[in-house]
């Protein structure tokens, strides 16, 4: 590809340009380090330590029981969905911060099932080869326990899904950015495209929260989940979200009844009675440091706005692009994320063959990405505080190191890549 040439000096420039570089002194990100994984687990607001102190000496520690009614604990799984709505394009009431990923995808899958109860013809969920893979396991683990003649196909590329879908679909499962690649699906496309074979939709946001404008309610999907510990900045393990639009509140049903989800938690019954609205999608007794900690991330976001974030996270992934491809010319690299920028999340991934070995060079040197087989770098752009010149700097270290062959084949691999 030709690239014009860029400088440092440049870079210099654009940072010193960038409406969003003040953000970076809320967080507390370490010295001599270029951090590229926040597509992984975003960096620690500054604010999340005082906060999380403020819980476990003052809230918990002083007040112990009490803060349920007195710090706004109990109702803070549907406060902190109210703030995070706006960034998914979602309404107050339909989003609620609670458990994980995995356990979100398994009540939303379920309610979505139910939807498709009274077509008994329709007892396939679609998803791609590709797709994170706890999303595959719990699709499966799903149809497998139901014993209903559920069953999980599995489409090798997007290209495949318009022909899969038919009258035997029950449910498209994507996840909106791929955690490999980089691609984003197109939304409102494919979710049209499923509503018109009698398909209901459940959307993984885990690489698109915080990193690229969504707008659930323009899409029309039908159910979405996502974490907080990637570009929302909620910590190592930080709650997940689940969203289900108001249309579908009513007849929301997943087997997952804990008494966080009945209509009056507090009153002991001992039958089940689900709660109204988004209620419905709790479980059990929530994690309140964890979830206090996800209110910083969301603090920072409240600063600025998603279209501004996405401007610079184009322009980062589109610079480093550029420069691997200019500076990096003649080793063998290759870009597996899209060009096209309406394709394209918030990370960029490269292949080589020995990847994990450059990707362990790169880190102990002080730029920290990751590794996903096959062959598979990728290095995350968080605009909220990764710099232009940060890109020109691990770019430069990039190519040092491939110029010197300065990475050990054989190095001992992590139990986490």
């Amino acid at each position: 590809m030709n690239h014009p040439v860029l400088t440092r000096a440049d870079c210099l420039a654009r940072d010193a340009a960038d409406p969003l570089a003040a953000l970076r002194e809320r967080f507390d990100l370490p010295a001599g380090t270029i951090y590229l994984d926040g597509n992984s687990l975003g960096a620690r607001p500054k604010a999340a330590l005082a906060r999380a102190q403020q819980v476990i000496a003052q809230e918990w520690g002083k007040d112990l029981i009490t803060s349920w009614n007195t710090a706004g604990w109990f109702e803070m799984p549907r406060r902190l969905g109210d703030r995070l709505a706006p960034l998914l394009g979602a309404h107050a009431g339909e989003v609620v911060v609670t458990d994980t990923t995995s356990v979100n995808l398994f009540k939303a899958l379920a309610a979505a099932l139910a939807l498709q109860a009274p077509h008994a013809e329709r007892r396939t969920i679609v998803t791609e080869r590709s797709n994170f893979p706890t999303d595959i396991y719990m699709a499966e683990g799903l149809a497998g326990w139901l014993q209903r003649g559920y069953t999980v196909r599995l489409v090798d590329t997007p290209e495949e899904i318009p022909a899969v879908l038919g009258p035997d679909t029950a449910v498209l499962m994507l996840t909106h950015v791929n955690y490999r690649t980089g691609l984003q699906h197109d939304m409102a496309a494919l979710t049209a495209l499923a509503h018109r074979a009698g398909a209901v939709t459940v959307w993984d946001l885990a690489h698109s929260a915080g990193a690229v404008p969504v707008d659930l309610h323009e899409a029309n999907a039908d159910f979405a989940v996502g974490c907080t510990y990637k570009y929302l900045n909620g910590g190592p393990g930080a709650p997940a979200f689940i969203w289900v639009p108001r249309r579908h509140q009513a007849t929301f049903t997943q087997p997952l009844s804990g008494w966080w989800g009945h209509a009056t938690p507090f009153a002991m019954a001992s039958s089940f009675t689900a709660g109204e609205g988004i209620g419905r999608a709790l479980c059990g007794t929530q994690p309140v440091v964890s979830l206090a900690l996800v209110e910083c991330g969301l603090d920072v976001f409240g600063a600025t706005d998603m279209h501004a974030i996405r401007t610079k996270s184009l322009a980062l992934t589109d610079l480093f692009i550029a420069l691997v491809e200019s500076r990096c010319a003649g080793h063998p690299l290759g870009l597996v994320t899209p060009r096209e920028h309406p394709r394209r999340g918030s990370h960029v991934s490269f292949t080589h063959p020995h990847g994990y070995a450059v990707m362990q060079a790169l880190i102990a040197r002080g730029v920290i990405g990751d590794y996903r087989e096959p062959a598979i770098m990728r290095f995350g752009f968080t605009p909220l505080y990764t710099s232009f010149t940060e890109v020109w700097d691990a770019v430069d270290v990039l190519k040092g190191i491939l110029d010197e062959e300065a990475y050990d084949v054989n190095a001992a691999r992590g139990a986490v890549t």
